[in-house]
């Protein structure tokens, strides 16, 4: 009888502890939560995010008395549904005062097979961060002279976190990068904790690449890696629609930027999985600073070459620095640079 009162006791107390943790847990993000999104001055924030932290502390302790663990735990689900319908009233938007690089998400019109009109791309002169003159330009292209694909990764905190663009290149010498980026609001700073709790909407910009590599390379400073990636030419010209229909869902329904979820990378893997059926799921994905070795090992970069060999040649930041503006930055930022040379698909088939 005395062993079975004690095993009840033991098991009693590792459902208990188990509860506390996941209301640790729980109250970590809530807390975060509360003071990422709550409105109003930092004073508020400190005090409900203090008043939550007592509140699970008592459920806590509930939890080990006797006669309290369900209303303990009761109670702490009841806060929950107050945060979480608290939550579900925070909606992205399409018109906020945003950041003047993010002012406009990319639009496009397709007229015929193949001919694409598209609006809104960016081509800023970048003298300083925080220093530039703004032009947003209307452009046209003709997807059958798509020439190329080429991946760019813009390292700017450490080897796993990049950020990630496409740039499409054509035949008569154009390229047109496109980029998944939070759509900060003037005055706003990026902070990676906070694209977890709906801080940031997700735009899709278009930019030329005097404009959206060369602020990354001489203004900004960030190591950037250039790749040319293998791609038959009707996938190609699926991916460039692709972001131009991605571009106009987020128009029409704005969506908000998660640091993990949905982000510069995700997004596009989601495209391309649309595009390209099986495309296997890699926690590179998500570590976008590995990418490249993630598009290596499937077989989509420059065949029969090393990825160190990759990765050497294509670090731009020296090419981009000595072409600064000149009107043929983009081939110069490719010069040695493994397959440039040559289209991203097979021409002979």
């Amino acid at each position: 009888m005395a062993r079975t009162g004690w095993l009840a006791s033991l098991w009693h107390w590792l459902i208990a502890g188990g509860l506390a943790l996941l209301i640790v847990a729980s109250s970590g993000w809530a807390v975060l939560a509360l003071w990422y999104r709550l409105p109003g001055p930092s004073v508020l924030r400190y005090g409900l995010a203090g008043l939550w932290i007592i509140a699970a502390l008592a459920c806590c302790v509930g939890l080990f008395l006797k006669g309290w663990p369900a209303r303990a735990l009761l109670g702490y689900l009841a806060m929950y549904l107050v945060l979480g319908a608290w939550w579900w009233t925070i909606q992205p938007a399409t018109e906020r005062d945003w950041a003047p690089d993010v002012a406009h998400i990319v639009g496009g019109t397709q007229e015929g097979d193949n001919r694409v009109t598209v609006n809104n791309v960016r081509n800023f002169q970048w003298r300083t961060p925080q220093d530039f003159d703004e032009r947003w330009e209307t452009r046209h292209y003709d997807l059958d002279q798509l020439r190329s694909v080429d991946l760019l990764v813009s390292y700017w905190m450490g080897p796993a976190i990049a950020h990630t663009l496409v740039s499409f290149g054509f035949d008569d010498g154009r390229y047109l990068t496109f980029s998944v980026e939070i759509r900060k609001e003037r005055g706003e700073a990026f902070s990676t904790l906070g694209g977890f709790f709906k801080e940031y909407e997700v735009s899709i910009i278009a930019a030329d690449e005097r404009d959206i590599v060369r602020v990354r390379t001489n203004t900004r400073g960030e190591d950037v890696y250039l790749y040319r990636v293998q791609m038959p030419k009707p996938v190609m010209q699926d991916l460039f629609r692709a972001y131009l229909d991605e571009a106009h869902q987020l128009q029409r329904e704005p969506r908000y930027y998660n640091t993990l979820t949905s982000n510069c990378t995700t997004l596009v893997y989601a495209m391309m999985k649309r595009i390209v059926p099986g495309l296997p799921f890699d926690y590179r994905l998500l570590l976008s600073g590995y990418l490249p070795e993630y598009v290596h090992s499937v077989g989509a970069l420059a065949p029969g070459v090393p990825f160190a060999a990759l990765k050497d040649k294509g670090h731009i930041n020296a090419r981009a620095l000595k072409a600064d503006d000149a009107e043929d930055f983009s081939a110069r930022i490719r010069e040695g640079i493994p397959g440039a040379d040559e289209p991203s698909y097979d021409a002979d088939n």
